[in-house]
């Protein structure tokens, strides 16, 4: 992650973590199969609370978890286990060392990394044939109509509020996610590169949905800085939500794109 964006992500780990989709195991199968083998060393680039690191327990040699953020590390900390790690870094300096990684892979963080050199230096850490994967999921996930138009209503209205007001315009950088695919083959470091797209299912019900929502940095930084500017934004949107959804859980589809290059 671009150390400048990091703060946006500051006092809400808990929420994130327990709302936040865990890494699906598809994108480990394809990268394994791109490798030819299984990974030695998987970089989790940009890794938040470790939920995108955790699938890769058992089916790597070693997965390390790298976050500028504090909050973010201390709450992936907890889920260190045997061959996963974690620590602070930027996406532009890892401090890891040279053609040391079979996989780097960036979970719904990419579009917060400068890429032309977060890409330079994960062409500096991959070996030869290694792989990178840009892994995003695209917002709301799959639910029903009416809560998904309620997610989308109040993403526009934070997102509005943020470009209109001077205290809170421009405090962060955030790249294009439809550039991505073509930011990594113009970088030169890749021999090929594509974009998959596929869903996975989660349980959910209307209290993870709107965590979902609150945990997207745009009304995060709202909250923080302007407190109350999206109080009834919120409020009716948590309405909609449990109207929805009433007090059980079902299945909701996260759809998700994946750029994904072999050096």
């Amino acid at each position: 992650m671009d150390i400048g964006n990091a703060d946006r992500f500051t006092g809400f780990a808990g929420l994130y973590d327990a709302a936040r989709p865990a890494m699906p195991l598809f994108p480990v199968e394809i990268i394994t199969a791109y490798l030819g083998k299984r990974p030695g060393l998987v970089v989790d680039m940009g890794c938040g609370t470790g939920l995108s690191t955790l699938v890769w327990k058992g089916r790597c040699a070693k997965a390390v978890g790298i976050d500028p953020n504090d909050d973010m590390l201390e709450a992936a900390a907890k889920k260190r286990v045997d061959g996963i790690t974690f620590k602070k870094g930027c996406s532009h300096d890892t401090g890891l060392a040279d053609a040391s990684a079979d996989a780097v892979v960036c979970s719904q963080s990419f579009h917060w990394m400068e890429p032309a050199a977060t890409l330079a230096e994960t062409a500096r850490i991959l070996r030869s044939g290694g792989v990178f994967a840009a892994v995003d999921c695209d917002w709301p996930p799959v639910c029903g109509w009416r809560a998904e138009k309620a997610f989308i209503e109040l993403i526009a209205r934070a997102e509005e509020t943020e470009r209109s007001d001077a205290s809170l315009r421009g405090r962060f950088v955030k790249w294009d996610k439809e550039k991505h695919l073509t930011n990594i083959i113009n970088s030169g470091y890749f021999r090929f590169a594509r974009e998959i797209v596929f869903s996975n299912a989660e349980s959910c019900d209307a209290e993870r949905f709107v965590g979902l929502a609150l945990s997207q940095g745009s009304i995060q930084s709202i909250i923080k800085l302007r407190p109350g500017a999206l109080a009834s934004y919120i409020d009716a949107f948590r309405e909609t939500v449990f109207s929805e959804f009433g007090r059980l859980k079902r299945p909701v589809h996260f759809c998700y794109r994946m750029r994904i290059a072999v050096k």
